[in-house]
Parts: C-alpha cells; sequence; structure tokens
C-alpha cells in the first residue's frame, strides 16, 4: 500500500480546521451557559444581613457621586456600608462626615492613616474593613462603581443557598460616545462570558472587584490574603482563584445586580489597568492557565489561518469552516449581550473578534512581565 501523501495546503486546512473546532467548543461547551442561564425560582426568598465593603484612596468625586446610591438600597433586612478611607489626601474625609450625618446607622467609616509594609495593593485595607464587618454576607465594589438598581443588594445576596460561599456578578461600564468605550466595554463582556461561564461549568477560576460577594468565615479559614501579600492585585481575581469550588460559588446575572463604573478615556490608561490585572493570570491554577492559554492561543491563530487558507486551500472550504463559527458566535453573543445590558456592542461584535488578534499582541508580553506595586 503506497503512503498517504498530504500536500502542506491540505495540512494547512487540518489545523484550520482543528483551530475552529476548539473554538466551538468553548463556544457550545463554556459560553453558551451564559445565554442560558435562569436563576433557580426559590419556595421563599432569603435576605441575609449584609455588609458592603468599599475602599477608597483619593476618590472624594467618587464618593460623592456613587455611595448614595449603595447607602439607599432597598433592602428590608440589615445592611451595612463599611467605607475604608485608606490614606487619602483630598476631601474623601468630609464627603464621608456629611453623608455620615444623613446615614449614621448604615454608614461605618474606617480611617486608615499608615501603609501596611510589604502588602501591596488594596489587600491591607480589605482586609481591615472584612475585620471591621459586622455580618456574614460581604458584598464587595469600589468606589467608582454606582449599583444599577436599588435592588442590587437584595439580588446579589439572594444567590446563596446552603452550600454557596462565593457569588460573582458583572461588573460593567457606563455607555459613552466613541470606540475606546465599546472596546472596553466588549473587552468586558468578554471577560465575563468567560469567568461566569466556568464558574457554572463548575471551574471557577475569578471575579471582579468591582461586583463579587463571598462569606466572613469563608476570608477568615482561607487566611485572608496572607498567601497573595507578596503579589500586586489579585485580591479579587487571585482570591476567588484560590478558595472557588464547583460546589461553593454560584453567579448572579440580572440586570438589576450589576454595577456600572466609568471607563478609562485614553487608551494608554486602560492599558496600564489591563497590564495589572492580566499581570495576576500567572499564578492561576494550572487547569485555568490551561484552558484559558488554549482559548486564547486559538483565537489569535483563528484568523491568519483563515487568510492562510483562503490564499492558499480554498476559499469555498475556508469561507464554510469560518460561517460555521461565525454563526455559532454571533447566536451566543447576542443572547449573552442581551442578557448583561450591552446588546448594543452586538452589531459590532465581529470587529471586536478581528480586534482581538491585535490585543492578544499588545497584552500577552504581560505575561512575563515584572509588575510593580500599587494601590
Amino acid at each position: 500500500m503506497p503512503p498517504i501523501s498530504i500536500h502542506w495546503t491540505e495540512l494547512l486546512f487540518f489545523v484550520f480546521a482543528a483551530v475552529t473546532l476548539i473554538q466551538l467548543f468553548y463556544y457550545l461547551f463554556f459560553f453558551i451557559r451564559v445565554p442560558l442561564y435562569r436563576l433557580k425560582p426559590r419556595l421563599k426568598s432569603q435576605q441575609h444581613p449584609v455588609s458592603v465593603i468599599i475602599c477608597a484612596r483619593d476618590e472624594d468625586e467618587n464618593l460623592a457621586r456613587n455611595l448614595p446610591g449603595v447607602l439607599v438600597q432597598e433592602y428590608s433586612s440589615t445592611y451595612e456600608v463599611v467605607v475604608v478611607n485608606d490614606n487619602s489626601v483630598d476631601d474623601s474625609k468630609y464627603i464621608l462626615q456629611e453623608l455620615k450625618k444623613t446615614f449614621k446607622d448604615r454608614l461605618m467609616v474606617v480611617g486608615l492613616t499608615q501603609e501596611a509594609k510589604l502588602i501591596t495593593g488594596k489587600k491591607y485595607p480589605l482586609s481591615v474593613g472584612i475585620k471591621e464587618a459586622n455580618h456574614e454576607v460581604l458584598l464587595l465594589t469600589d468606589a467608582d462603581c454606582v449599583p444599577s438598581s436599588e435592588h442590587w443588594v437584595y439580588k446579589m445576596q439572594a444567590a446563596y443557598d446552603e452550600q454557596k460561599e462565593i457569588v460573582l456578578g458583572y461588573g460593567a461600564y457606563h455607555k459613552t460616545k466613541g470606540l475606546l468605550n465599546k472596546l472596553i466595554r466588549f473587552e468586558t463582556f468578554h471577560s465575563a462570558i468567560q469567568y461566569l461561564s466556568y464558574a457554572l461549568a463548575g471551574l471557577p477560576y475569578m471575579g471582579v472587584g468591582r461586583n463579587i460577594s463571598y462569606k466572613r468565615d469563608l476570608f477568615f479559614r482561607a487566611k485572608g490574603f496572607s498567601s497573595i501579600n507578596h503579589i500586586p492585585g489579585g485580591d479579587d481575581d487571585l482570591f476567588i482563584n484560590k478558595v472557588a469550588t464547583g460546589k461553593n460559588t454560584a453567579i448572579i446575572i440580572d440586570k438589576e445586580a450589576m454595577t456600572y463604573s466609568t471607563p478609562k478615556n485614553s487608551f494608554g490608561t486602560w492599558m496600564r489597568q489591563k497590564t495589572r490585572h492580566y499581570s495576576t493570570s500567572k499564578f492561576y491554577k494550572p487547569i485555568h492557565k490551561f484552558l484559558l492559554g488554549l482559548y486564547s492561543a486559538t483565537h489569535f491563530l483563528f484568523y491568519p489561518l483563515l487568510a492562510a487558507t483562503l490564499i492558499f486551500f480554498s476559499w469555498q472550504w475556508a469561507l464554510i469552516v469560518f460561517g460555521i463559527r461565525l454563526l455559532t458566535q454571533g447566536t451566543i453573543y447576542y443572547f449573552a449581550m442581551k442578557k448583561l445590558d450591552e446588546k448594543d456592542l452586538w452589531p459590532w461584535f465581529l470587529f471586536f473578534d478581528l480586534w482581538m488578534f491585535f490585543y492578544y499582541i499588545i497584552f500577552a508580553p504581560t505575561l512575563f512581565r515584572k509588575t510593580r506595586n500599587e494601590w
């Protein structure tokens, strides 16, 4: 029997088809779980006492703009708002004093006047806030975030049951004009569809500090941030990567359970922000690094392989494979974006998908770069 000979153009097509199949696996096994998500109905409502914790450093304008939205939640059970004023030199102290006059029974202000040595980022002020909190259910957000509704506290805590110790929410960005706003919001959506779907598949690996909840007892059982105090950042994603399991983690997707913050207004500041965030992913568990790395690698290779297949093999076959992925991606994105209140991004999704090729080139070096210690 003569040996089977495969021309290099055929091999190129097989590689392109294999990369596409891997991409389809992620869409049809993981990402589809977000549009299919339904919160299971409960026989009776539950309202746990909740401590909302916010760390702020020189955030006077954000506190004045956003904190009232946290303080006026419609919640019949007990909830408190703990604001850790971390060495601010602006007018944060005075704004908090004024708000305290109106919300004296709800607002607790913790003032820090010394820096924590050898503990980077906001892990120390957040730890202080958690220790000062009076309730078991902790709900974390940032000073530049505002709840999407007056039912945010209720909706987030309602996802708990007897087994759950962590609830992951969606932290969105305000919609404004301009391409940069759309790029930032798509990247946020793209990250969310991953960490939310992985959690639904029993493989939670991160959350975002703009909208996340976990039990106070879980924090102390894990010895807080002690294992990651030396790493810049990571108070949200690395902590969740360490303590989250398929059984103790829930998610909530509800337009009334989101938070909104103002996105960066320049590409440079956004790049610096994302560089800090991605620098922690190298410390994820091996299974998470493998799954995230395989998805990113095949996503990055898809369009160069598509172009090469169009030119050197068969444009008909290349377009068939591309069309299958495009139809799958477009359908899942449409319903996921609708559920996460990002539907205006959908007409742009093919452009964003092409943009991700350059996005990976820009941010891939972050994985190998030593990060700076910043708050």
